[in-house]
């Protein structure tokens, strides 16, 4: 219960009530079967008519919520055996940068993301899925390695944004992630990219430049957060709700403006509610893009992902 958004509450409130009246009907033998019959239709209808009707900033909000499926929840439910690659072969091993090669339906990949954590020891270790240059290093020669070995990549991307820390900027956190944008579009191996949570600023495009992007439905892709963008603009995080509407920043957002090439369906209540479903539905996603990205020659791979981001922004008169 203590990490029930604001808009889940109602229907909270109404589950709690349902288990009360089912705990009363087996302890008292009691038949309330049309009264708990009826109850649950409300709470369907309710959680239908929230969860299909959320503003931008509750999106936001779900994309948060604690208990949704990081990085290493995908990749460990939909590969038979991960295993994960460390070190940036420079500084140290980034731990908000994960990433490694892994068999889905006999199919070898490189699988890299952004963990966070969920504890406040893992945040902390974790860096809060903030990563260093390192990160953003050790997640290019984890391509590198996939191109070698003519591995397609997969790219989960959930972070608030590169850490914006001294001893990042000193090690040269700018040039890590534009030089993995340029490598990106040059490399010969298919690649995908899923925002599964959060995805603030170039941290998340320094490992977001694919032949296809997805997001799922209820997650965010945006130059900076709501709160930063209500900061810069009105000097107080108040108009956080405001900002976020103003951004359009939700996947139909993207989608209508051609940023992103699909929206992945969430379970009713977000992804949290259900990891067999959502980690489904991202396999799926991956094995049936990859198929056809790979009917592909190298050559016209690039240059499709080329134009793909040469196109956007782009206004004819």
């Amino acid at each position: 219960m203590s990490n029930l958004l604001d808009f889940e509450k109602p229907i909270a409130e109404l589950e709690a009530k349902l288990q009360e009246m089912e705990a009363m009907a087996e302890n008292n033998d009691v038949d309330i079967k049309e009264a708990i019959d009826s109850l649950e239709q409300k709470i369907n209808e309710l959680k239908v008519n929230t969860f299909k009707n959320l503003t931008r900033w509750q999106k936001v909000q779900l994309s948060r919520h604690p208990e949704r499926p990081y990085t290493l929840d995908y990749i460990y439910e939909i590969t038979s055996d991960f295993i994960e690659i460390h070190g940036d072969r420079n500084v140290k091993d980034d731990k908000a940068m994960v990433g490694g090669l892994g068999t889905i339906d006999g199919k070898t990949f490189m699988l890299i993301g952004q963990q966070k954590g969920r504890n406040t020891k893992q945040r902390q270790m974790r860096n809060f899925g903030m990563p260093n240059p390192s990160g953003y290093r050790k997640a290019l020669r984890l391509m590198k390695i996939a191109e070698k070995f003519n591995k397609p990549i997969i790219c989960f991307i959930d972070t608030p944004g590169a850490f914006p820390g001294i001893e990042a900027e000193e090690r040269g956190q700018a040039e890590a992630i534009a030089r993995n944008l340029k490598e990106m579009f040059m490399l010969k191996v298919p690649i995908i990219c899923i925002v599964i949570g959060e995805g603030a600023s170039g941290g998340a495009l320094g490992i977001a430049i694919g032949d296809k992007v997805f997001m799922l439905e209820n997650t965010w892709y945006s130059v900076i957060s709501p709160e930063n963008c209500s900061t810069i603009l009105w000097r107080s995080w108040d108009y956080k709700e405001q900002a976020a509407e103003a951004m359009k920043l939700t996947a139909e957002d993207m989608k209508k403006a051609k940023l992103v090439d699909g929206i992945i369906e969430e379970p009713l209540g977000g992804a949290h509610t259900d990891y067999k479903i959502i980690t489904q539905a991202v396999k799926d996603t991956i094995l049936k893009e990859t198929a056809k990205l790979e009917k592909l020659s190298v050559d016209k791979r690039i240059e499709k992902r080329i134009a793909k981001y040469s196109d956007m922004g782009v206004v004819v008169e």
